[in-house]
């Protein structure tokens, strides 16, 4: 059976952000010169969950136990946000998170976003049974468009659904992008290059032909 669109993006997701922690996951990377790397991946996580929430997560509730698979999302999307926390946390000096050592923060954020990671995989091949193409289609591009604004930082114990949760996360957003801008904290000006106009990916997942350019830069 051919994967959606929903589940291709989501699936390009979860290996943009893997990929993202695995230089954050290095002992070096606590050195404030490469304190950029665990801003990346921490800033990339945290918009994802918030623009799950926002976009996919109404989907999920019409599911016929859509109610207990939300539960359950947010409840790991909780513990992955303070785990994040505690990262962020030990990595900019505050005291109140040095009691765990960076070995087992990263040991709860690897577990999580594991459990994440099956979650929204199952949720996807859910939705895609039950959606038509172009509705899929659709899904994906707002998901991928709410992730280039959605809050940098996590916030386990705000709103995480329904209006509140919208509404906290466009405040988290200028929240966030303010303390960023003080503390010189390195995070994506956009979530990435979009999948949908100017990636390799957008023309798989949307079937178009690829320009001459990127053919010929693929070749090489």
């Amino acid at each position: 059976m051919t994967a959606s669109t929903l589940e291709l993006a989501l699936t390009y997701e979860h290996a943009r952000i893997r990929e993202l922690a695995e230089p954050a996951h290095h002992p070096a990377a606590a050195h404030p010169e490469r304190r950029h790397q665990t801003d990346w991946f921490y800033a990339i996580a945290a918009q994802h969950l918030a623009a799950a929430e926002d976009v996919l997560l109404p989907h999920v509730r019409r599911l016929p136990d859509g109610d207990d698979l939300v539960a359950r999302y947010v409840g790991n999307a909780k513990e992955l946000e303070r785990s994040l926390r505690f990262l962020k946390g030990r990595q900019y000096g505050d005291s109140r998170m040095q009691d765990l050592t960076s070995h087992e923060v990263w040991q709860s954020i690897d577990r999580q976003l594991a459990r994440h990671e099956q979650l929204e995989t199952m949720y996807s091949r859910r939705l895609s049974d039950q959606m038509d193409d172009a509705d899929l289609n659709a899904l994906t591009e707002e998901l991928l468009e709410a992730e280039e604004v959605a809050p940098t930082r996590a916030h386990p114990n705000s709103p995480h659904t329904g209006m509140a949760g919208r509404l906290s996360h466009r405040m988290w957003r200028l929240a966030d992008t303010a303390w960023d801008s003080a503390e010189g904290r390195v995070v994506p000006t956009k979530y990435h290059v979009h999948p949908k106009r100017d990636s390799a990916l957008s023309h798989y997942l949307y079937g178009t032909p690829m320009p001459e350019s990127e053919k010929e830069h693929g070749a090489k």
